[in-house]
């Protein structure tokens, strides 16, 4: 085989940006994955050139060139980004491959604008990619192995890319780090709700937390898992096999049913500093939050309490709800989230709006099956720019002016000054109020109420929402090609919209087939 020149793009940022959370804290939201395609790509004996995008290079000048064959990571948001920057590409002769969640989630509508789409993706699909090495069009390929990766290249493997994005970041650096991939919790708006949980390799682990003593004074990991310490004592053996008590400072992703109150000791003696834990909801979800059938006021003082107690043992805690969920209806689910900010001043609250991401989780199917998903551009797509599900029990309006007023609740002055004062620390003291005072905090302020505003004053915005057209209002447009910049010139026709129920189709060509080939065995 050939050597090929590769580039390999990860895509943390949709498009320029000035934000100054995003400033502070893009280059270290830097994904896995591509760092991994990039390792194995060499480890095939290829030339490899690897781009992290922040929002804040100039990226005409980022792209790599005379490539042969190009890796792009993207969530959803980026997809448009993704989508301009491969038509770019083939038309410099290059094949596209695409990768990610975006891949995960609407494989149908990026096989219209990539060579290869891949799904779960290990060194194998990497290698048949590099085999092949060819144009499919007008359709990609679809990829994907049986499951997750049973290894991924580690820190000590992965540096090279890594530190060349930690040179961007400003302030923090913070290494990503992964040890275990899928989640034994199953909520159904997740994309890891249908991945069985395993633990990577110990060893790796072990060596890589060891190597980076020798980069970093007091090195800063942010653990990747979807559910950090499912395997609490395993995983902390090795943290303390490895290196001194509090040598590195760790940030990781969990539940409050793991963070008891003896872990959180032995996790406070061990450098973690940070915790987001998925509280989600006031009546639903209770094993994540260890509450069982609690519910309403008494579960909000029952999680308060709890992550109070957290905030004893470490600096920096996000509490992770989602908005705009089945079970809820009414003031009542806003107003209980502004009693826990009262109960709990320490935490930052993290609010999300509810979201089906094509087919990341199979709630998606019944959703699309009840024609509740709005065919919202991939751009707004990240939790908080647009919610793509009609609300059961709200109206539009409704539903955005309390998400509106409780987003005013939780970053106003007051409540800043709560959280300021609550806060131990001085770099989580002023990574609170730099979150409060960017994007999001008071740009999330000022995007729900121009939502609100249009709801009521412009008509064809609103029929968009309530589904009587699938015309994309100009308020979006306008938003992607001024997001974009010079790379809409470079979108494709049609690449601005989606079929909201692909989802829903392909499985039901899959249902359709199955009567086919019973029939043909009994005829036989």
């Amino acid at each position: 085989m050939r050597k090929l020149r590769i580039g390999v793009i990860d895509l943390v940022s949709k498009g320029p940006t000035k934000a100054l959370w995003a400033r502070v804290m893009n280059a270290n939201l830097a994904s896995i994955m591509p760092q991994a395609v990039a390792v194995w790509c060499q480890e095939e004996g290829h030339d490899v050139t690897f781009r992290c995008y922040t929002g804040f290079e100039n990226l005409a000048e980022e792209l790599p060139e005379n490539v042969d064959v190009v890796f792009i990571g993207a969530f959803t948001e980026a997809a448009q980004l993704a989508y301009a920057l491969s038509n770019q590409f083939r038309s410099r002769g290059a094949v596209t491959v695409i990768g990610g969640p975006h891949a995960r989630c609407y494989p149908q509508d990026a096989q219209k604008y990539f060579d290869y789409v891949l799904g779960f993706t290990d060194k194998s699909i990497i290698k048949n990619v590099l085999d092949d090495c060819a144009p499919h069009r007008p359709l990609g390929i679809r990829l994907s192995a049986a499951k997750q990766p049973t290894h991924i290249p580690g820190v000590r493997d992965r540096w090279e890319f890594i530190e060349a994005t930690l040179r961007k970041a400003p302030v923090l650096h913070m290494v990503p780090m992964l040890g275990s991939v899928g989640c034994p919790y199953t909520c159904s708006f997740c994309i890891d709700s249908t991945v069985p949980y395993q633990p990577l390799s110990f060893d790796v682990l072990r060596d890589d937390l060891r190597f980076l003593l020798t980069k970093f004074k007091r090195p800063l990991v942010g653990w990747h898992d979807p559910n950090f310490g499912v395997r609490f004592d395993d995983f902390l053996d090795v943290i303390e096999d490895a290196v001194p008590p509090g040598s590195i400072n760790f940030i990781a992703e969990s539940s409050l049913s793991l963070l008891s109150e003896p872990r959180m000791i032995r996790l406070r003696h061990n450098g973690f500093k940070a915790f987001l834990p998925g509280i989600e909801s006031w009546y639903d979800l209770g094993e994540k939050s260890r509450s069982g059938h609690a519910q309403g006021m008494d579960k909000v003082r029952r999680i308060s309490d709890h992550v109070n107690m957290i905030l004893r043992y470490v600096p920096y805690v996000q509490t992770n709800f989602v908005l705009g969920l089945d079970v809820d209806a009414g003031a009542e689910p806003f107003e209980l989230t502004k009693r826990f900010v009262d109960l709990t001043p320490g935490a930052f609250p993290g609010y999300s709006l509810l979201s089906a991401f094509g087919e990341a989780a199979p709630i998606n199917y019944e959703y699309q099956r009840e024609n509740r998903v709005i065919p919202f551009p991939f751009h707004f797509l990240n939790n908080n720019s647009a919610m793509n599900l009609k609300p059961v029990n709200y109206s539009w309006s409704s539903f955005y002016e309390h998400v509106a007023d409780l987003t005013r609740y939780t970053f106003s002055p007051r409540a800043i000054a709560r959280r300021l004062q609550a806060t131990n620390e001085f770099i989580p003291k002023w990574l609170n109020v730099v979150r409060a005072v960017s994007s999001e905090g008071y740009g999330r302020i000022k995007h729900y109420n121009t939502i609100r505003h249009m709801l009521d004053e412009d008509q064809q915005f609103r029929s968009f929402f309530e589904q009587q057209t699938d015309e994309i209002p100009q308020f979006y447009v306008n938003r992607v090609k001024r997001d974009l910049g010079a790379m809409w010139e470079w979108l494709p026709d049609g690449a601005l919209t989606h079929d909201p129920n692909a989802y829903l189709k392909s499985e039901l060509e899959k249902q359709a087939v199955v009567p086919e080939v019973q029939l043909m065995v009994v005829n036989e």
